[in-house]
């Protein structure tokens, strides 16, 4: 065989192995498609109960909310994404579905279609929006960013008919002067608009965990706080490096039309997707006002092991690495003290 006939047979059987390789990683024993991970529909949306997550890399491993602008046949379209540092703007934006057309139909959560939250990629500032939607289909809110930079747009909601929502992320860039800021470093209690918020609780890579926040002023515990949005409080996670975004809500459920939400422990329940630092925003409200206590929370890179016949999963948790950090000055504001929560 000549050195041609040679060089064409090789490259035959090497695009055969890896084609035979490509389809037996996309097809199931049967020959059907490989079904999709279950859960990631709406990752940014936690379970309660959430199950061992599988090792990361692995074909069952759940992409966090927010990562993609496209997800399900849905879209964030961003009218504008360009903006001015400093000057109020408008916000306008479409949820676009599998047709290309605006989706003008949505399922509430929390008393809310539709959640928008704005954070710039250093993570130091934090806005919870509640755009209005027109007939059309098209949100808008106001909005104001502090600094120059880029930030990310999520938009939280449930189409209508869907059993599952999801979290689409659209980046919006703020001209101006960048200043680029390091992390902010909190350690397990910050202070904001006089109210003193304590973290407990640590986080495990794929495994359930469980996060309370006390809140306190004066020196004395906050027994009377007030429902916001149906509930005792909001928890934003989002993941330093690439904003991959997780909301939670409090354990347990409020009477509807509830006075109070008690206090001063508002206990949530999560699973971050790998290691790493995140930065935590919880919304609470008091005596008519919203506030948004911002923490960094580093969280250890092993993934938690599934439980074996051989190896039962133990019992308790071992806590995630910490960094002993001083005690930071008064976080900025994060948009959220009174009159800064926008609706």
């Amino acid at each position: 065989m000549n050195t041609a006939l040679k060089i064409a047979a090789f490259a035959t059987g090497v695009t055969a192995v890896f084609g035979a390789a490509y389809g037996a990683g996309h097809l199931t024993g049967d020959g059907t498609p490989a079904p999709r991970p279950a859960g990631a529909a709406h990752a940014g949306h936690t379970p309660a109960a959430a199950g061992t997550a599988a090792a990361a890399g692995s074909p069952a491993e759940q992409l966090p909310g927010g990562l993609q602008v496209s997800e399900r046949g849905y879209t964030l379209a961003l009218e504008n994404p360009f903006v001015t540092a400093g000057a109020p703007a408008e916000l306008r934006f479409r949820i676009l579905g599998a047709d290309g057309g605006p989706v003008t139909g949505y399922r509430p959560a929390h008393e809310k279609e539709l959640h928008l939250i704005v954070a710039p990629r250093d993570l130091s500032t934090f806005q919870h929006l509640h755009p209005v939607r027109a007939a059309d289909g098209t949100w808008s809110a106001p909005v104001a960013l502090p600094a120059a930079g880029e930030y990310r747009v999520f938009a939280d909601f449930t189409p209508a008919g869907a059993a599952e929502g999801l979290t689409l992320g659209a980046d919006l860039h703020a001209a101006g002067e960048l200043r680029p800021a390091p992390l902010p470093r909190t350690g397990r209690t910050v202070t904001v608009d006089g109210y003193t918020v304590t973290l407990d609780g640590e986080l495990t890579p794929g495994r359930a965990g469980q996060l309370t926040l006390n809140v306190a002023r004066d020196g004395r515990p906050v027994t009377d706080l007030q429902p916001y949005l149906g509930a005792a409080g909001h928890l934003v996670a989002l993941r330093a490096g690439d904003l991959a975004y997780l909301h939670v809500h409090p354990d347990g459920h409020l009477p509807e039309g509830a006075a109070t939400a008690g206090g001063p422990a508002i206990t949530f329940t999560t699973t971050a997707p790998s290691g790493g630092e995140y930065r935590l925003f919880l919304d609470f409200r008091h005596e008519g006002a919203v506030h948004t206590a911002a923490f960094t929370l580093p969280v250890g890179g092993t993934p938690a092991a599934a439980p074996t016949a051989e190896a039962p999963a133990a019992s308790a948790e071992t806590p995630a690495p910490t960094t002993a950090e001083a005690q930071a000055p008064t976080p900025a504001p994060t948009g959220h003290g009174d009159g800064g929560h926008q609706h």
